[in-house]
């Protein structure tokens, strides 16, 4: 794939090369700078707000699959303490064909977008985000494989985001989330366990 500068995409390993993708420019990998839980691969732009975060949770076979990206969604929602009424709200649900997803394993696909007015760092200012939200869903491996794109919308100015505001370079697009969520690649089914 070819990013918009006309660059060759390049994916990088995941889950110790388990998993791989192709990640936008400016990522800095989280893991680099402090400790991720094992399920989780953390990006963080280099220059802005946004983050990016590829999460394996437990496969929820109760969950019809039109019904799980919102019922993931919920479960962040929760632990960002957004669960207030008018903290979040889900804007759309589309279910992604497998054509157009690299993760041939999956049972089904989906992306759902939402915002959720969240605190940082459990400050008392709220930020609203956009959270774009990727899944790829692996009965076969009770795994629900989440991607999530958080770009905030609006920042507090009691946040401790906004003295980032005026360092807005490059900021990623949905196609790079998109891009990101399409090239997820299944290297060692070993991963699962």
């Amino acid at each position: 794939m070819q990013s918009a500068a006309g660059i060759a995409d390049q994916a990088r390993p995941l889950f110790g090369g388990a998993l791989s993708a192709v990640v936008p420019h400016s990522a800095t990998d989280i893991s680099d700078l402090r400790e991720i839980p094992d399920n989780q691969e953390v990006f963080a732009h280099a220059h802005t707000d946004q983050s990016l975060i590829v999460e394996l949770v437990e496969y929820q076979g109760r969950v019809a699959d039109q019904d799980a990206a919102r019922y993931h969604f919920e479960d962040i929602a929760g632990s960002n303490k957004a669960l207030e009424p008018g903290a979040f709200e889900v804007t759309s649900l589309t279910a992604l064909p497998k054509s157009e997803v690299c993760l041939s394993e999956c049972s089904s696909a989906w992306m759902l977008i939402g915002t959720q007015r969240v605190s940082k760092f459990n400050e008392e200012a709220r930020n609203t985000v956009t959270l774009h939200l990727g899944l790829l869903r692996l009965p076969q491996f009770s795994t629900d494989v989440l991607i999530t794109f958080n770009d905030p919308q609006s920042i507090s100015p009691d946040s401790s985001s906004a003295a980032a505001l005026g360092t807005l370079k490059e900021p990623w697009t949905v196609q790079d989330f998109q891009r990101m969520l399409q090239t997820l690649t299944l290297h060692n089914p070993g991963l699962f366990g």
